[in-house]
């Protein structure tokens, strides 16, 4: 899990895209003008609207929402790639908008890897060369970054492709040499930007893995962009969904599937299975609210933790008729009933 030191910091950070942003954020502020208005009196497209949000050290942060809903527009506040037209961003505690243009360029070589949908290979330079032209940028020497290159081809698993060039790669294999490039300079903070969207599917869950296998070696803090609900939920610590430029709800996938914030969430995570999600936390009864209204537990009723999914809790309850108990630490601090995992998996609502 991430450590809880904050790496990451937004604050009410806003984007207008437009010859008079500052006029038409002032509006938006002041009166409330919608989207569609901004549009019309000021010729100006909101682009994030008034977000905040902190990422923890080592966290997989997924944001995601449906095209246009400001999630790539976003992420590129984080190195500055855009320049927001208001609020404060701060990584590792370097006040973003403070760093000058040679600041600015190291802190991007040094402190953050970023990686996109488009592989942006440079078809003139071998597999290795790719990998360690960020070093390079760095001016450190070649034998040292190209040591250091085929050090994170082989923690990619592409070691014996080092001197091929790009066009020799299936796309997947593309996509594993971006990512190895991003790694090679050691940055702190890793932003991912759709990175697997435009891969097969089966291709795109084998390099979910591998980026999964990385985290766990690596742990790196990392902003990853997504459309796809399943891949959120797959690789994310916590999901943030954003809608209209807004961020309307952050949570760990279980918070956001049992939980959601409004009708929007409610619609966008209903075709989520929840067999994955739910944990046995969210489904049981307080073990003292169940014995204050029922018979004492039976001895034979079987134990899971705390954390065990709801799929594994199904197959438990197959085998008994009676309720579960929820064990942490040697201690029994919740029951399952039967009524309460029914009504989680049809209508993914908890029992009170």
């Amino acid at each position: 899990m991430p450590s809880s030191s904050t790496v990451i910091e937004l604050s009410n950070v806003w984007k207008i895209f437009g010859n008079n942003p500052q006029a038409a954020l002032k509006a938006v502020q002041e009166r409330e003008l919608p989207k569609a208005d901004v549009l019309e009196e000021f010729n100006a497209v909101v682009g994030v609207a008034d977000v905040s949000l902190t990422i923890n050290r080592g966290e997989i942060f997924c944001i995601m929402g449906l095209s246009g809903s400001g999630k790539s527009t976003l992420v590129r506040h984080f190195n500055r790639l855009l320049e927001p037209t208001a609020g404060k961003i701060l990584i590792e505690g370097t006040d973003v908008m403070a760093l000058g243009t040679r600041a600015l360029q190291k802190f991007r070589n040094e402190k953050i890897g970023m990686v996109f949908q488009n592989f942006a290979l440079l078809p003139h330079r071998s597999v290795l060369d790719n990998v360690a032209m960020p070093l390079e940028i760095r001016q450190v020497s070649k034998n040292e970054r190209m040591r250091q290159a085929a050090a994170i081809l082989e923690i990619v698993e592409l070691s014996a492709w080092g001197s091929k060039f790009a066009h020799e790669l299936s796309g997947g294999m593309q996509q594993r040499v971006g990512l190895a490039r991003a790694l090679a300079a050691n940055p702190d903070v890793l932003l991912m930007d759709e990175p697997f969207s435009a891969l097969d599917p089966l291709i795109r869950r084998q390099l979910q893995d591998e980026f999964l296998r990385l985290s766990n070696i690596l742990k790196k803090t990392t902003v990853f962009i997504t459309h796809d609900l399943d891949e959120a939920v797959r690789i994310g610590h916590r999901i943030a969904i954003m809608r209209d430029g807004r961020v309307v709800q952050i949570g760990t996938a279980e918070d956001i599937v049992m939980h959601p914030a409004d009708d929007y969430v409610a619609e966008f995570v209903a075709g989520i299975s929840r067999l994955k999600v739910v944990h046995a936390h969210a489904v049981m009864q307080n073990v003292d609210d169940y014995v204050a209204t029922h018979p004492a537990l039976p001895s034979h009723a079987p134990e899971v933790p705390g954390n065990e999914t709801l799929s594994k809790i199904i197959d438990v309850a197959i085998g008994t008729d009676a309720p579960i108990k929820v064990v942490d630490d040697g201690k029994t601090v919740g029951v399952i009933t039967r009524e309460a995992l029914l009504k989680t998996v049809v209508e993914g609502t908890e029992m009170s």
